[in-house]
């Protein structure tokens, strides 16, 4: 897609802090990506719900599953991007970070919009604000981006 500059390569795997890292969500994670997003469905349905419709609350695994499959189609043309923030084993999955182009509903001149989310029991935590801090960071020194939207 034009968003992007043909040659970029998107990072593969971000520290974020000791023992926590974000890399592109895959197909496989859903066994660690479902309970995370259903844990914290009505939080997230009150960011997402009305521009997304996401999640719903009878999402089943399957859905999730396809979902996932979707996203890492995309990541793989380019398209969107969807990181998974995972502990260092990734056997957890406790939040995720989108990078999407702009579309119709983007203020002028945006480059990308970008959103993100911590699980129900790391809000207020010191993970939730590390993430808060480095995400705005990241997209500054790593992807070229002049001008990102934060939204929902």
């Amino acid at each position: 897609m034009n968003w992007l500059p043909e040659r970029f390569s998107h990072p593969e795997h971000v520290d974020v802090l000791p023992g926590y890292h974000l890399r592109p969500i895959r197909e496989v994670d859903v066994d660690i990506d479902y309970p995370a997003v259903m844990e914290s469905r009505e939080r997230l349905w009150a960011k997402y719900g009305e521009a997304w419709g996401w999640p719903p609350a009878d999402m089943s695994y399957e859905a999730d599953k396809q979902d996932l499959a979707r996203h890492e189609a995309e990541i793989a043309a380019k398209e969107t991007f969807n990181y998974a923030l995972l502990d260092e084993e990734e056997t957890e999955l406790l939040g995720c970070v989108y990078i999407d182009p702009p579309d119709a509903h983007s203020p002028p001149g945006t480059h990308a919009v970008v959103s993100w989310w911590v699980v129900d029991r790391a809000v207020g935590t010191d993970l939730e604000r590390v993430l808060d801090d480095f995400v705005p960071r990241w997209l500054a020194g790593s992807w070229p981006f002049a001008s990102v939207h934060y939204a929902p």
